[in-house]
């Protein structure tokens, strides 16, 4: 049992990384969207498939009827990044010609 510190102390430090300290700001929906999405798909599919935020919940109800197990306010997290980041609005992540 001695190792049980070391191994919290090698997760909590972790955690305070500067990768993970930009994530701490994000939007709070991304890391639902990391961790539920990318299960199936890859980042692709959302920079490719701009959509408005409703259209983004759409989606993602449809995801339910394909078998996905999310919370009503995991859907709500995600609709809401979705929209935001990978919306009609949002910045387009394609380089410029």
């Amino acid at each position: 049992m001695k190792s049980l510190p070391l191994v919290a102390g090698l997760l909590l430090g972790g955690l305070s990384s500067p990768a993970s300290a930009q994530e701490a700001g994000a939007h709070p929906g991304r890391a639902v969207v990391l961790s539920k999405c990318f299960q199936c798909h890859t980042d692709a599919m959302f920079r490719d498939q701009r959509q408005d935020r409703r259209s983004w919940e759409a989606t993602v109800y449809r995801m339910v009827g394909r078998g996905a197990l999310w919370t009503p306010d995991e859907i709500k997290l995600m609709a809401d990044y979705l929209g935001a980041e990978y919306g009609t609005a949002a910045k387009s992540a394609a380089p410029p010609r």
